[in-house]
């Protein structure tokens, strides 16, 4: 295994400092990686785009400064370069480069203007990183063929006889990318979900391409046999699965990192990089530092032992989302357990409880494959009563309470106010729910002046969220959007309650429901919500 590495996404909101990226390159050496990915997106400050680059993001002078610090550890640009391309297509200047009229995250591959743009990000990346691999992006591009030109591409490709137009658009986008990282003497990657759909594609990539194969679910052997067969190398690509978690999934996390490196070993194949996505949303790196770390040991425990010779359990063929979650069903992480037990025993036992324990009050705070419901639902369309109207049932009801005690008893144990801001999120969410359905009973009963006391607490609620996030921030460069995104919800809810004060006495002749009178939409008289039964309501 030549290439160990991790990957830290800065472009989901994170505006770390010097002390912070020094941070994460010490934790790197130590952990026994011997490399550092940036994944860049929006939050890195090309020279090509003095305009895509927000408050706090990470400049050319910054990767100086920590290559010329860790000269021993490689660190590797993680570019985008078609798809995740939101943080440019949804700024003034880069709404033309868009696939798509505001809808979704890809470019247009047919945009001579958006593939020259490209060019000048490539050269960028080479000229400021002296890494060997300079990495493509290209994963979910899922707007290939979408849009009047990129349709028209695809369909001119197919009849000149390509048998998947998609693949040759793809490929005649990425080839001529990695052929300019060859030129420079560098190795292109590139992410492989894409030339998995659409495996005609590699016939535009030159062969020292490097493919990562991100596979959270499972392990990646059985999806990378299709690249090592086309001739390229294969790094594996675990995650720590915060993002569909209030916390962390740390028993699947764990399993994941741990059937990569093995396969990885056994296969021969090029490495691992572990990924770690979206510590946004109320995430925050310094809790899963110690998770990295532990990945970090695994690796290199894999690699210095014997080739492990028993492939992974793995259900039959690639299996449907139950399948895969049915094998990812596990109930610890000693490994983990054990890099969070070494910042004491405290720590330890809330690493247990939050992220493994917590798995056990079921619906959406078990396990799943997709971006926690509670976390959307509560901060990410401004409506916090969104999470109220969708999972009342849920929070109210036996999972709500049993993941309530558990984080409860949890708070106790944090060791400082990361642990402690993790841990009341999660509560603060439950708690806004049951102080909505309590206001919402009063409400519905004529008692308005109680509603508006209960509607008072869901307002403090974020308060105290806006105050955790400005800490994260400022301590590890935590995400400034959700300082925003609490505002936002304290605001809308001090709207609804000024709306049940002046409307919740029945003064226009009828008492809107609780879920209209708390929706962003809501207009007085429009008692039959003609925005709700519009086909165009959620345009």
């Amino acid at each position: 295994m030549q290439l160990r590495m991790w990957m830290y996404d800065i472009a989901r909101e994170q505006s770390p400092d010097r002390e912070t990226l020094d941070r994460m390159a010490d934790l790197s050496m130590s952990a026994g990686y011997n490399a550092l990915g940036l994944y860049l997106e929006h939050r890195f400050a090309y020279p090509s785009m003095p305009w895509i680059a927000g408050k706090g993001a990470v400049t050319p002078d910054d990767v100086a400064w920590l290559q010329e610090r860790y000269p021993d550890l490689q660190i590797v640009p993680f570019l985008n370069l078609l798809g995740h391309c939101e943080g440019m297509i949804y700024s003034e200047p880069g709404l033309k480069f868009a696939c798509e009229r505001f809808k979704g995250m890809q470019a247009d591959p047919t945009n001579d203007a958006f593939v020259e743009l490209c060019h000048r990000i490539v050269d960028d990346a080479i000229s400021i990183f002296k890494s060997d691999l300079i990495h493509l992006g290209g994963d979910e591009t899922f707007q290939l063929g979408k849009g009047a030109s990129s349709e028209g591409r695809v369909r001119q490709y197919e009849s000149d006889g390509h048998a998947d137009g998609k693949a040759a658009l793809y490929g005649a986008h990425f080839g001529p990318l990695a052929e300019k990282v060859l030129r420079a003497g560098r190795t292109p990657a590139v992410w492989g979900d894409m030339y998995y759909d659409h495996p005609l594609a590699l016939d535009a990539m030159p062969k020292e391409t490097v493919i990562f194969d991100w596979q959270y679910f499972r392990t990646a052997e059985h999806t990378a046999d299709r690249f090592r067969d086309a001739g390229f190398k294969t790094v594996l690509c675990p995650a720590i699965q915060t993002y569909s978690a209030v916390w962390c999934h740390l028993p699947q996390s764990e399993r994941n990192v741990t059937e990569c490196a093995e396969a990885a070993v056994r296969r021969g194949d090029y490495g691992v990089c572990l990924t770690t996505w979206e510590c946004g949303l109320f995430g925050n790196y310094e809790t899963i530092l110690p998770a990295i770390k532990a990945s970090g040991r695994i690796l290199s425990e894999t690699t210095a032992g014997d080739p492990p010779t028993k492939p992974a359990e793995y259900p039959t063929g690639l299996g449907g989302h139950e399948a895969i979650l049915e094998y990812q069903k596990a109930t610890s992480a000693p490994q983990f357990l054990k890099a969070y037990m070494e910042l004491g025993e405290n720590t330890e036992e809330w690493a247990r409880l939050v992220g493994c324990e917590l798995q056990s009050a079921g619906e959406f705070f078990a396990y799943s494959g997709h971006r926690s419901q509670l976390k959307s639902r509560l901060l990410m369309y401004s409506n916090p009563f969104l999470l109220w109207l969708r999972d009342r049932e849920v929070i109210l009801g036996e999972a709500g309470k049993r993941a309530y005690q558990i984080l409860d008893t949890a708070v106790v144990f944090a060791p400082d106010a990361a642990y402690r801001g993790v841990t009341e999120f999660g509560k603060l969410a439950i708690e806004f729910v049951r102080y909505a359905e309590e206001a919402h009973q009063f409400y519905a009963e004529g008692e308005v002046g109680k509603a508006i006391t209960a509607l008072t607490v869901c307002r403090q609620v974020f308060e105290g969220l806006e105050r955790i996030a400005k800490g994260t921030n400022a301590r590890i460069g935590g995400s400034l959007a959700d300082v925003e995104r609490c505002i936002a919800a304290r605001e809308h809810v001090e709207k609804v309650i000024r709306r049940v004060k002046t409307y919740g006495d029945g003064s226009l002749g009828y008492l809107p429901s609780f879920e209209t009178i708390t929706h962003p939409k809501f207009i007085p008289h429009d008692q039959a919500n003609w925005w709700l039964i519009n086909d165009w309501a959620n345009e």
